[in-house]
């Protein structure tokens, strides 16, 4: 009778320990029902978009987590290593030579890039055996410079490899880099200060695919329900903003998104989407069988993707039915 005590103790402190462990099952449930996206960038203009469709979805029921990478390659490994449920970049490449099963879901931005030079380059003829600068290797930037090399009929001299427009202006300014490829934003920004000193060479007239959604197809099937959700929000966000590219500043403001940037960056953002959108950036649709056979052609001709492009199958790189979906419910 004496260790009744003792034993009503052991008995508390084995309710503590269950209930702990409980809870400890209850976070690690409540973080496995939050879609894993992985993202081979920072949270920025250009990605700010993509980061209020999530929000939007959130708001619909599906939590979300991100986890950002230096490199896209690395988000797309963490896709198919399943540390990813989704992620946010151009696997087509990975798809074809690792059979990896990877599907498209959603083209959210497009290859709109241009070749800025030093003025001393007065055309492409000028590049020929001369250095430029991309953002790495197998991806977007390089795609272009390839397409063009073999269009104009040169072969560009060493390659070095700057993640990061604004990082590639910067070694522009600073007399490092002579040549490259920049996105809209920072294309304008050096024109605006040095446009003295550098200017635009022709690029490519048909843009491809850049930054798409995508996951494991098994995964996919799977979670279809929540898929539909964040698929359609992203399609909601990008016809509102092909009507509207104000709704981006709208949607950050409201949801106190990128608070701790300069107010010269986020009084920029609209100028931003007004812009990309009218470039053709932020492609509306968000995708469709002959985007995929467009894409197809463009990573083909820039040698990322085994041709000829008329054979291979959109099936094996894109998984439509969440968009068709998306579409008959938002009636577009």
């Amino acid at each position: 009778m004496m260790k009744a005590p003792g034993r009503r103790l052991s008995t508390a402190l084995y309710a503590v320990a269950i209930t702990a462990v409980l809870s400890a099952g209850t976070v690690a449930a409540q973080a496995q029902d939050k879609i894993r996206i992985a993202l081979g960038d920072v949270l920025s203009t250009e990605t700010l978009s993509m980061v209020i469709a999530l929000e939007r979805a959130k708001e619909k029921g599906v939590d979300y987590q991100v986890t950002h990478f230096s490199k896209e390659d690395l988000a797309i490994q963490a896709v198919i290593n399943g540390q990813a449920d989704l992620g946010v970049g151009t696997p087509y490449a990975v798809v074809q030579k690792s059979k990896a099963p990877l599907r498209v879901l959603f083209q959210g931005t497009r290859l709109v890039f241009f070749p800025v030079a030093d003025k001393s380059y007065k055309s492409w003829k000028d590049m020929n055996g001369q250095p430029i600068t991309f953002h790495a290797r197998a991806t977007g930037t390089e795609a272009i410079g390839n397409i063009i090399a073999k269009r104009e009929g040169i072969q560009f001299g060493d390659r070095s490899y700057v993640p990061g427009s604004e990082n590639r202006i910067i070694g522009m300014m600073k007399g490092q880099i002579k040549a490259t490829i920049v996105d809209l934003a920072n294309k304008n920004l050096l024109l605006e200060k040095a446009g003295d000193r550098f200017h635009v060479l022709p690029g490519v007239s048909q843009p491809a695919s850049d930054e798409t959604l995508f996951g494991q197809i098994d995964w996919i099937k799977k979670n279809e329900a929540k898929v539909d959700i964040v698929v359609t929000e992203f399609l909601r966000l990008w016809t509102e903003m092909a009507a509207n590219p104000g709704i981006v500043e709208q949607e950050r403001a409201k949801r106190k998104l990128m608070a701790d940037q300069p107010k010269e960056i986020l009084e920029g953002i609209t100028k931003f989407y007004t812009m990309a959108t009218k470039e053709g950036v932020f492609a509306p649709g968000g995708g469709n069988a002959e985007v995929a056979a467009s894409d197809f052609e463009f990573y083909v001709e820039a040698g990322q993707m085994q041709g000829p492009a008329k054979d291979l199958k959109v099936e094996d790189f894109w998984y439509l039915a969440p968009l068709d979906r998306a579409r008959k419910a938002l009636g577009s």
